[in-house]
């Protein structure tokens, strides 16, 4: 017979703002190795994905209306699964897969944009380094507002929430009655995940203990791809 431990009697996490530098930078070391991995993996997915001429045009045919919406929300539900999954398991193998689907998840939802940048824009994979050049450079540098001042942005939490519900509720009306949100919808998404980031590179310190990294890592993930997306509708819409 298996002996099952009672949850209250399970080891306690060690949070990392209660260690030592040299630990809080390892821990750092694996988490930016997690991100870095995660895009390697979204970019191999994302090539796969555009090479199936079915995957292309499924994706495209769920431009339309209420498909785009139904999407948003699938993609918002495998979000919520992988975060939550990572957040409550130790199992390091379901904290990878949960990552894994994560990762799959956005290289399917980006095959429309990427598959116009590449294949439509005059600029083609011109406008594709750029954004991801630019986004790559605003992720460093405010991460490293964040190392370098030390400060908890834990209280920009409240004003994220609402910025990204009001978000919602914009791509939902201009879903359903048809209209463009524009060039500065898509500079206010940009403020929105550069306040992501903040919030998530804070949450390294206050909020994971040291087995957390692939959380965390998502996290990052998460808030990296949002700002890339919105970079890359920008640099679209100069084409």
């Amino acid at each position: 017979m298996e002996n099952h431990i009672p949850e209250n009697q399970l080891p306690e996490k060690i949070m990392l703002s209660s260690l030592s530098e040299v630990d809080r930078v390892e821990f750092y070391k694996k988490t930016y190795s997690h991100v870095a991995g995660g895009v390697l993996v979204f970019v191999l997915f994302e090539y796969l994905l555009l090479q199936s001429e079915t995957v292309v045009n499924f994706m495209l045919s769920m431009l339309d209306g209420y498909k785009w919406l139904l999407l948003l929300g699938g993609f918002m539900l495998i979000t919520n699964y992988a975060e939550s999954t990572a957040l409550r398991t130790a199992d390091k193998n379901k904290q990878y897969l949960a990552y894994g689907v994560y990762i799959f998840a956005e290289a399917l939802i980006f095959v429309p944009m990427i598959y116009f940048a590449a294949y439509y824009a005059d600029s083609g994979m011109e406008i594709l380094n750029q954004a991801a050049i630019v986004t790559l450079a605003l992720f460093t540098g405010l991460s490293a507002i964040v190392f370098v001042t030390k400060k908890d942005f834990s209280f920009i939490r409240t004003g994220l929430t609402i910025g990204f519900f009001i978000a919602i509720g914009l791509i939902i009306a201009g879903t359903i009655f048809g209209f463009n949100l524009g060039l500065w919808f898509s500079v206010g998404m940009c403020l929105l995940a550069g306040g992501a980031i903040l919030y998530q590179t804070s949450n390294l310190v206050n909020k994971y203990s040291t087995d957390d990294y692939i959380p965390a890592a998502i996290g990052l993930f998460a808030s990296l791809m949002l700002l890339f997306w919105y970079i890359l509708r920008i640099f679209m819409s100069r084409d």
